[in-house]
């Protein structure tokens, strides 16, 4: 099914799709909800037979206690077969709730980092936590019960009109009426809907971004503004939902007034008909009883309706994301890469409507250091993330060994690529276990080796437990420094052939910059090596220094050569060797 299919798709469609893995337990739950239903007609047959019995004189105390307790087993019954069949759907449900959350985040795997940026991570995490836990109830409502009593009331209502079709329609005189009332509740649904959801999403984002950013609202003293912010959001939020609930609250009430009101036809209508002779005793008082039967259970089926509306907007939101493109791999390869060279040939990337890179053409030999310099924001790192893949580009290519990576499955173009960002991230995991991550199966002498070897260990060994110190969230209870480090242990840990290094030395301190520098220079020895770094000591003796300059190379070469050239390169270094002899 190509893209374009896909976004036709309707939400039931992609709800089938999602409950697919478990449709014969929900199966099983609507015919343990209709056994019920079944079981929940009898004691009304039993009612009709009481009724007759005792209007005509030929019932005695044992009989209709007898019929008594014949209609509260079967009423227990189909209490059992309800708890049953709710109990049934709810394990369906909690189960496909899962998987839609797995698949959620697999998909984020999959897809280009650039895509997955275009929403917030509080969106992101109001869809796959929030919205997703809201349909449960309806997911493992909605099938048993919502089918049960719409299909007991009809049951009732089939019997009613067998034993007397005029009292039938004298019932249904309040449903129009009722029907008009409960549809006055759905006048710009969909605008009323759409703003709660807007509302709920922004104060998600505003709720994380102010959480995120509490160190430089604290530092800067903009507490009450920023906080200001976020009531904004919450007020607004409130506000929506106030605004929907009282528009509907006259049509809601008045229609559970009305609806079940069914006495309002049958009581003057079935009179007249007892007093001209045309309706027994026996018949009035059978159809009394069943009214009763029919406008509740539709009642708790039309509750529903609402749930329906939100469940389909909640599965489109879930749908976007599943339908997203992915990183276009295969899932083998026709050709594996001859060796760890890089080349990339008139490579144009942009972010939305604008081109960032602009016909980009390098190639780096393999087992050579190559440093990528330039302004802020000229592309180096964007280069940098197509290369690792965390992008398509989009015209030109990227080769990887001879190999166009596109031609490579994910899993070949990962193994054999290390990246370090400046801002990597550290999960809420033990230091050992985030070293680790480099390299599944890894042994702890292994792992503490890798730090050895980055000047990680005497830091580790010093911190409360050592190896198995949590990080935090993000690696908050750790420096920039420190998280930086373990980092580049993971790195070193994955023993890449290719490892691209983006400021990985840019959090820290010139003492240990020295030392993780020379560390890093040991173990990456024989491999290919792409930096990129604003600092003069950690480019001065690469193989290859290429300056970027508004998302194209202007120059290439190695340090000598481009102080000879002279150009932005030169001057970048003398800027930088001015501004070492700065004192205070």
């Amino acid at each position: 099914m190509n893209n374009q299919e896909e976004k036709k798709r309707s939400p039931v469609s992609w709800l089938m799709e999602l409950a697919a893995p478990r449709r014969w337990e929900y199966l099983f739950s609507v015919l343990a909800a209709l056994a019920g239903v079944a079981c929940s007609l009898v004691p009304y047959l039993i009612m009709i037979e009481l009724i007759h019995a005792l209007l005509d004189g030929t019932a005695d105390k044992a009989w209709c206690l007898d019929r008594c307790l014949v209609m509260g087993l079967w009423w227990v019954l189909r209490y059992v077969l309800h708890a049953v069949s709710t109990t049934t759907s709810h394990h369906a449900t909690f189960h496909v709730l899962a998987n839609i959350r797995m698949r959620l985040m697999n998909k984020l795997a999959t897809m280009p980092l650039g895509t997955v940026l275009e929403k917030s991570s509080g969106s992101y995490k109001n869809i796959i936590v929030e919205r997703v836990d809201s349909i449960e109830t309806t997911l493992a409502h909605i099938v048993p019960e919502m089918t049960s009593n719409i299909v007991g009331a009809i049951a009732v209502l089939v019997l009613l009109f067998t034993v007397d079709w005029r009292m039938g329609l004298a019932m249904l005189v309040v449903l129009p009426l009722g029907i008009l009332c409960f549809v006055t509740m759905f006048n710009r649904y969909e605008e009323k809907f759409q703003r709660t959801i807007k509302s709920t999403k922004a104060l998600n984002d505003t709720a994380v971004e102010y959480i995120n950013g509490i160190e430089v609202i604290k530092a800067f003293g903009q507490s009450k503004t920023s906080y200001a912010k976020f009531v904004s959001a919450a007020k607004e939020g409130a506000d929506c939902f106030i605004d929907w609930m009282q528009s509907c609250i006259f049509g809601q009430s008045a229609g559970m007034a009305i609806f079940p009101s069914t006495l309002i036809g049958i009581l003057p209508i079935g009179c007249l008909l007892f007093m001209k002779g045309s309706l027994t005793a026996e018949t009035f008082v059978t159809v009394i009883v069943l009214s009763f039967g029919v406008m509740q259970p539709l009642i708790t089926a039309y509750s529903y309706t609402d749930d329906l509306a939100q469940l389909g907007t909640i599965i489109g939101e879930v749908a976007d994301i599943l339908q997203r493109e992915d990183l276009r791999r295969p899932e083998t390869a026709k050709e594996l890469p001859r060796d760890n060279s890089i080349e990339l040939k008139d490579v144009r990337f942009a972010y939305h409507e604008k081109e960032v890179l602009h016909g980009v053409s390098l190639r780096i030999e393999p087992g050579t250091v190559n440093a990528l310099v330039g302004p802020s924001g000229s592309g180096k790192s964007t280069i940098a993330r197509l290369i690792a893949s965390l992008w398509d580009v989009g015209s030109g290519s990227i080769m990887l060994g001879g190999v166009d990576i596109r031609a490579l499955p994910l899993k070949e173009c990962t193994d054999r690529i290390a990246y370090v960002s400046q801002d990597n991230y550290l999960f809420d995991l033990s230091v050992m276990d985030n070293i680790r991550m480099g390299r599944k199966g890894a042994t702890d002498e292994e792992v503490m080796a890798a730090a050895r070897a980055c000047g990680c260990h005497e830091f580790i060994m010093s911190l409360e437990n050592g190896y198995q110190t949590v990080c935090g969230s993000s690696g908050a209870h750790l420096s920039g420094g420190e998280r930086q480090r373990i980092s580049i242990a993971r790195a070193i840990m994955k023993d890449a052939p290719i490892i691209i290094l983006d400021e990985a030395t840019a959090n820290v301190d010139p003492e240990s910059e020295q030392e993780l520098t020379a560390a890093i220079e040991a173990l990456t020895k024989e491999k290919t090596i792409m930096m990129i770094a604003h600092r003069l000591k950690t480019v001065r003796h690469a193989d290859n220094i290429l300056v970027i300059d508004g998302g194209k190379i202007v120059q290439s070469g190695t340090h000598d050569e481009l102080m000879h050239q002279g150009g932005i390169y030169r001057r970048f270094v003398e800027s930088r060797e001015l501004a070492v002899g700065w004192k205070v």
